[in-house]
């Protein structure tokens, strides 16, 4: 039995968004994009709230100012906006290797069509609050094409993986790695079937897991599908999606590897279930669920959590921190069912 304790680190609404991107690099969770109304993406400005391990469960996060030219601390949120940055977006993804920050795509301008950039990343850098755009080093060598709703991991060391999403018409179902030294993507063998939007990736042990996801019909659930990059090969753990033996269909949720008791695992929460009519510009079932999937193992146990809680979301984003305390997780933002867009801040701790 795996159970679980939330506690609120930011209650207020100073940045509510849905569809942004969160990334954790040591002490800081680090905030991207996002819409507050539909179709419309809010500014580039880069958030990033402290982290303070020591004493993390005596206070909420530290909340500061800082620029490039001077660094203060006060009661809101640290607002980072740089000259060079990218374009405005919703339905981006990011990823954090090796001190930095690396965003591909999304959907914005007039039209809120996927933003096209040649198989490009944007590189934030933290330590000097710069961007800088990381291009690709042969632009006729073939990349990934511009989508949204997509999902990125990466290997700890020098590769970003991407998965799937949305182009200008229909969904993906690709999967591509990208060199952070070379400069250069390789098409790896496509996920099984269907193509989706708002899945979800995770890579542990020299293996991708992907799950979830909206094919345009039906929320996906009931399979973990493997890319082993030493075969390079798919396989399929399945598993019944009935919300008791293993977590119900949904999509627009988080996949995230870390170790739990030693054993390596992933989480897997909320999402959103049976969609809106309205599609994206209304909201669907919210789940507010956890669940621990052990690797090792194959088995799901859902996590029980006692006292308050986040309620359920999706199109939100969530990052692994760890300290000296162990792995948790932090949740930031998203779609509630009453089609507000949140703005608070929720960590996890496991109690094995």
């Amino acid at each position: 039995m795996t159970g679980g304790i939330w506690t609120k680190l930011s209650s207020d609404n100073e940045v509510p968004r849905s569809s942004q991107t969160l990334a954790v690099l040591g002490n800081n969770a680090y905030i991207y994009g996002g819409e507050l109304r539909p179709r419309e993406p809010v500014d580039s400005t880069v958030y990033s709230i402290q982290l303070s391990p020591s004493n993390f469960f005596q206070r909420p996060w530290k909340r500061h100012i800082s620029n490039p030219c001077t660094a203060s601390l006060n009661k809101e949120p640290s607002a980072i906006a740089p000259s060079l940055s990218p374009q405005p977006r919703v339905g981006a993804a990011s990823t954090a290797l090796n001190g930095k920050i690396y965003i591909f795509s999304g959907r914005g301008g007039t039209a809120m069509a996927p933003i096209e950039e040649h198989g490009s990343f944007w590189e934030f850098t933290p330590s000097t609050q710069t961007w800088a755009e990381l291009k690709v080093a042969n632009p006729k060598h073939p990349y990934p094409t511009g989508r949204s709703y997509h999902a990125l991991t990466n290997n700890g060391s020098e590769t970003i993986y991407l998965h799937a999403g949305c182009p200008t018409k229909g969904r993906l179902g690709d999967l591509w790695s990208f060199n952070i030294h070379t400069r250069t993507w390789k098409e790896l063998l496509p996920a099984p079937a269907p193509e989706r939007g708002g899945t979800s990736i995770a890579y542990s042990q020299g293996k991708i897991f992907r799950m979830n996801g909206f094919d345009g019909n039906k929320e996906q659930g009931g399979a973990i599908d493997v890319f082993d990059m030493a075969t390079n090969a798919w396989s399929t753990i399945s598993y019944s999606p009935d919300g008791v033996s293993g977590p119900s269909s949904r999509s627009v949720s988080c996949l995230l590897a870390l170790s739990i008791a030693g054993r390596p695992s992933l989480i897997t929460m909320f999402g959103e279930r049976d969609p809106s009519s309205l599609g994206h510009q209304g909201a669907g079932k919210m789940l507010a669920d956890v669940w621990v999937f052990d690797i090792g193992s194959e088995v799901w146990r859902k996590v029980l959590v006692e006292g308050e809680r986040p309620e359920g979301r999706g199109w939100f984003d969530a990052g692994v921190v760890a300290d000296s305390e162990g792995a948790s997780v932090v949740v930031h933002g998203g779609l509630a069912e009453s089609n507000e867009r949140l703005g608070d801040v929720w960590r996890l701790d496991f109690a094995i």
